[in-house]
């Protein structure tokens, strides 16, 4: 028998429980005789209580009844006695019928007892726990800040019912637009009415901060409940988001502030999970760029889907250190691999497809910073963006790789920078490589799947923009009138692979990036949400930096899209090329390495016609060194 039975708590569960059979026992047969036993049934009362109790707490015993807490006492812990009550119930009269007895039991007694065993044991262990909680917490309608809850739903249940046992809060309200659930209680709290009644309530209850429980809600209806607090000056905290939430369970430590992510957050992603099981478990997998923003989430995203094995490649030793830190934690019996190379590295990149045979490539490393990329760098976004596609996706294709996933940029289309237009040739590299028609199952599919800005990603403007507010400002934004599409890591991770198991070969993917939003309202909000008042921080325009758009685009001028099956998918139809062209391409970049920037970005836009520098080109010496016509052009 377990130890943990015989220490001083479990003793004490076990004579409660003793006792509870004891008075359930002789309460039935007073119930049963009016409270006037007869002498012959009192005897049979203590003569048959004398097996029957041993019995009962072996059953007690039998069922795990003392693993719980009483003070954490639940409806798991009631179901418990139920069943090891009905149990007994079963037990005592078979014991009766099968074993001569020199005593008769009535049968009503056979039915009140096991009621009135649950009620004693169910009843104390609640009351237990009341009295446990009352001593610990106090009584949470008599003290605590004053908060309101902003929705109604199971997340704010289980808020509830966290908060009544904390000294530090007191829900005086729950404020939800579903009317049924109006006027009704919730453990004790009111639904007092729609969201838009906060300005009602509020003041009524000298409240100063408000809750967000809507995890659930689309992105808008939360910006709603963020909006009517800020106007009325009162702090918002929210709980995490339904992708945060992997346990199912809130508690105190998870409120925390409304981030601009939750602003700029979107509705959850519905994916088809059974075919990305199919796609992705018991295979291997590899993702170029893993310790980066979107090849790290991949990984995460992977992992979930039950592969055999999961190479994580990167050039970044650093990234591929931090990266195993954290995968590793998960124990997933998940064989990961942590390979440090270079994607242009053609015999590496060709021994690691050889030896771990991967059925699936998600291509997410790439040079992305474009100022960095604009001048100083412009050869090396070349190599690295359209060298690299190109080597890494030709392996794939001569080791017979299902499916190659290239990550590319809404800056790929009508690009005014050279990172973007390098990114567009790596679509035109896996457009050109993409067999025709596949013959078998052998044939490598190519996907592309293009998006914008992602929230988090290293050297995107948010985490800019925290930084420059914590050390007081300025916020420095390029132009007044700047806008960008913005995604979670998550979301776009997850739709690269949703576009990843749907892609036939040869398909741009074009994510659905919702509404711009205007880069000078994001730093607005930033600076409300940081707790001061737009004249604390000051914002000052820098101008436009080398290559960089005043808005980004989805689709080419020449580009029009299909839709897919997934409402946030759809196709770009852009022009193809063929591998011949690829090839001349491939060619143009060797010989360029020695060739002055202005002359590459000149001659990039022969390469890429939609390419549009901000700089004017030198059309005499583009004249002078043009390439070769080919069948594109």
């Amino acid at each position: 028998m377990n130890r943990t039975y015989f220490n001083l708590r479990t003793t004490s569960a076990i004579l409660h429980d003793a006792c509870a059979v004891l008075i359930a026992w002789v309460f039935a047969f007073a119930i049963r005789f009016n409270f006037t036993i007869p002498p012959e049934h009192l005897s049979s009362m203590w003569l048959s209580i004398l097996w029957i109790l041993p019995l009962q707490v072996c059953l007690f015993m039998g069922f795990g009844l003392y693993k719980g807490i009483w003070r954490f006492a639940s409806t798991l812990d009631l179901t418990r006695i139920i069943w090891v009550v009905l149990a007994g119930a079963l037990v005592v009269p078979a014991l009766l019928f099968m074993f001569s007895t020199p005593y008769v039991v009535p049968r009503t007694v056979l039915v009140l007892y096991p009621i009135f065993l649950v009620l004693i044991m169910g009843g104390s262990r609640f009351a237990y726990r009341i009295v446990k909680e009352h001593d610990i917490y106090g009584s949470h309608t008599l003290q605590g800040e004053p908060v309101i809850i902003m929705g109604a739903g199971a997340a704010a249940i289980a808020l509830v019912k966290e908060l009544s046992r904390t000294k530090h809060w007191r829900v005086v309200a729950l404020l939800d637009d579903n009317k049924a659930k109006h006027n009704r209680e919730i453990l004790g709290v009111k639904v007092m009415g729609d969201l838009a009644d906060l300005e009602q309530i509020y003041q009524a209850y000298n409240v100063k901060q408000v809750i967000i429980a809507m995890p659930s809600a689309t992105h808008q209806k939360r910006r709603t409940a963020l909006d009517l607090a800020n106007k009325l000056g009162l702090e918002a905290l929210t709980v995490p988001a339904i992708a945060e939430l992997i346990s199912g369970k809130i508690n105190i430590s998870q409120i925390r502030k409304v981030d601009v992510e939750d602003l700029l957050g979107r509705d959850v992603v519905e994916l088809d999970t059974t075919g990305l099981m199919h796609l992705i478990e018991h295979q291997s997998v590899m993702v170029s760029g893993a310790g980066g923003s979107i090849g790290s989430e991949l990984c995460r995203q992977i992992l979930k889907y039950n592969p055999a094995i999961l190479v994580c490649f990167d050039i970044s030793e650093y990234a591929l250190y931090n990266l195993e830190q954290e995968l590793d934690l998960f124990k997933s019996g998940i064989k990961l691999i942590y390979l440090t190379g270079d994607v242009k590295n053609s015999n590496r990149v060709k021994k690691l497809l050889n030896y771990y045979q991967p059925s699936i490539v998600f291509h997410a490393a790439a040079y992305k910073h474009v100022p960095l990329m604009e001048n100083g760098n412009v050869w090396e976004a070349l190599s690295n963006n359209a060298v690299g596609t190109y080597t890494l996706a030709q392996a794939c294709k001569d080791f017979n790789v299902a499916k190659f996933v290239l990550i590319s940029t809404d800056k790929a289309v009508n690009p005014t920078n050279v990172m973007g237009a390098s990114k567009r040739l790596g679509e035109m590299i896996c457009q050109g490589l993409q067999e025709k028609e596949l013959i078998d199952s052998k044939g490598t599919r190519f996907i592309v799947v293009r998006f914008g800005n992602v929230l988090g990603s290293s050297g995107s403007v948010i985490p800019k923009f925290k930084e420059q507010i914590a050390y007081g400002g300025p916020i420095t934004i390029t132009h007044p009138d700047i806008t960008r599409y913005f995604m979670s890591i998550p979301e776009a991770s997850q739709l690269v692979m949703q576009a990843g198991l749907m892609g036939l070969g040869g398909e741009i993917f074009v994510l659905d990036m919702g509404e711009p939003v205007k880069i000078a309202a994001l730093a607005s909000d930033m600076i409300r949400l940081s707790g001061l008042q737009l004249e604390d921080i000051k914002i000052e325009y820098v101008g436009l930096r080398p290559g960089e758009k005043l808005y980004e685009e989805l689709l080419a001028d020449d580009e029009h899209t299909m839709p897919t099956p997934h409402d946030k998918l759809r196709i770009a139809l852009a022009r193809p090329v063929d591998e011949a062209w690829v090839l001349k391409l491939l060619e143009w970049i060797r010989q360029s390495e020695d060739a002055t920037e202005m002359i590459i970005k000149n001659e990039l836009k022969f390469w890429v016609g939609e390419y549009m520098p901000q700089q004017p080109l030198n059309i005499e010496q583009f004249e002078e060194v043009k390439p070769q016509q080919n069948s594109l052009h």
